[in-house]
């Protein structure tokens, strides 16, 4: 069975996913503790809050040398959440900071057309359209619902790294693939029967 690491840089919904791992009957560990890292067969870099201080958390807290390890010498599957998924990036406006660097896109605010129609942050429940499917979308269907809550999201450079979008004023990047690296800018963990799904999926690689 895998061993899945929920990386702990004390920002994010951490218990929130690991119940929803738990449920699914799944091993998972909240830390931030390198040797345990290590051991991992998955990680899920979840997020909540702002990105220049979640960049600064994670070389802080000695992180990036192993995270970059494990994904990208590695390939260990990782799967990113919300602000963990913008993490993915070159680049974010939120601070002006630089990112990991995995995925060629920067992290950009809404610049929606009418702020009292759309509100910013974009928050509650709404549609994904899968643009280039993988293994994670298996079961997921075109009327489902994700949760979201976020001011930013992605806009990649590459189309090929585009895993789903959703529309809200404009079409944006909300989730994104390239190799062993997965990122949902929804929260899967609170976006019940189909977010269970991209969770169980993800387990299941």
């Amino acid at each position: 069975m895998s061993f899945i690491i929920i990386i702990d840089y004390s920002m994010g919904n951490l218990r929130s996913i690991e119940k929803r791992l738990k449920k699914l009957g799944v091993n998972s560990l909240i830390t931030s503790n390198i040797t345990e890292i290590e051991k991992a067969d998955k990680l899920i870099l979840p997020g909540v809050g702002h990105f220049k201080a979640a960049m600064e958390k994670i070389r802080q807290m000695n992180l990036l040398a192993i995270l970059n390890r494990k994904v990208l010498k590695d390939k260990v599957p990782i799967l990113g959440i919300c602000l963990g998924t913008q993490l993915f990036c070159r680049f974010s406006e939120e601070g002006n900071a630089e990112g990991l660097g995995w995925i060629d896109a920067e992290a950009i605010r809404f610049r929606v057309s009418d702020k009292i129609k759309y509100k910013v942050p974009h928050m509650g429940w709404n549609q994904v359209k899968v643009v280039n499917f993988n293994s994670l979308d298996r079961g997921i269907r075109e009327t489902d619902e994700f949760y979201f809550v976020h001011s930013y999201h992605l806009k990649c450079n590459d189309p090929k790294d585009i895993w789903m979008t959703t529309v809200y004023d404009y079409e944006f990047v909300s989730a994104i693939h390239r190799d062993n690296i997965y990122g949902t800018q929804f929260h899967p963990e609170k976006s019940h029967d189909a977010g269970m799904e991209v969770l169980k999926n993800f387990c299941d690689l």
